[in-house]
């Protein structure tokens, strides 16, 4: 059981990527929640590249994934929940719950650190916001958030159903809550109360500082309200409100070349949590 996990985990995430972007893709092409200045046939191919590179340092520089490390830990039993015996059903809820808690405590974290921010702010740089946003993170973000997660599974010996359950989610969650598609009030009051909606996490995406420091989950919703990082709706609506920040506002900024460098050009700007001002 072990083994075919590991070996068929990459073909699950795989599957799981393709059939969730391709849904939201056409999604985004039959209600649109907001038009698009910026043209696909620009944007896309370098945010995919991104991806791209993504995928191949990880598989370079990293000697386990979660999965990996999770099957080590349930062979030889350490971690917390092996410690304790903790129920296989119940570690299995918990470590997604705390994975997801972790993730979330991350993006703070991305958004305090002036040296994480200049990582972070490429993904925050787009200047428009569809599925393809949800993909697009600095390589080392990337690679620091593997980390973090490892550090988490090793903490907790969380299942390796588990991690593949959150990674899953993840990623599907990421790309539907940065699409930019219409979902109808109604629904979008009820379903972000069990998870991060487009229009929630949009307002994240806002140029106006105390609107980028919000709204920090990707996956459940429960941590920004019980931590204070809840804002409903953007303060110039959905339509009107500016996507992106202050800097890199040049569609050129949009080539993956740039993107790759940009944490290394300018300075940090004013959004990182302990030193900005708040917005006149």
């Amino acid at each position: 059981m072990r083994d075919a996990l590991f070996s068929y985990e990459p073909l699950v995430r795989l599957a799981a990527f393709a059939g969730v972007f391709a849904v939201m893709a056409v999604w985004e092409v039959l209600t649109p929640r907001r038009p698009q200045a910026i043209a696909r046939n620009w944007r896309w191919p370098n945010n995919l590249g991104v991806v791209a590179v993504d995928v191949v340092l990880v598989r370079i520089l990293s000697p386990v994934t979660a999965v990996g490390l999770a099957l080590v830990a349930e062979a030889h039993g350490f971690g917390l929940f092996h410690v304790i015996g903790l129920p296989t059903w119940a570690s299995i809820i918990v470590s997604v719950i705390l994975l997801d808690l972790a993730i979330y405590l991350q993006h703070v974290l991305f958004h305090a650190v002036p040296a994480l921010w200049r990582l972070h702010r490429m993904h925050h740089a787009d200047l428009e916001l569809d599925v393809t946003t949800g993909l697009r993170f600095h390589p080392v973000e990337i690679l620091l958030s593997l980390a973090i997660k490892l550090a988490v599974v090793a903490a907790f010996g969380t299942p390796a159903v588990a991690v593949l359950i959150f990674e899953v989610l993840l990623n599907a969650t990421s790309m539907f809550n940065h699409s930019n598609v219409r979902v109808p009030q109604e629904i979008d009051r009820v379903l972000r109360w069990f998870v991060v909606t487009p229009d929630m996490h949009r307002v994240h995406h806002s140029i106006l500082r105390r609107e980028t420091n919000s709204n920090f989950g990707f996956n459940l919703p429960w941590w920004d309200r019980l931590l204070g990082t809840y804002r409903a709706q953007p303060a110039a609506g959905h339509d009107a409100m500016t996507i992106g920040i202050e800097q890199f506002r040049d569609s050129r900024e949009l080539g993956l070349d740039r993107m790759l460098l940009q944490p290394f050009r300018g300075d940090a700007g004013g959004y990182p949590l302990g030193m900005r001002e708040a917005d006149q």
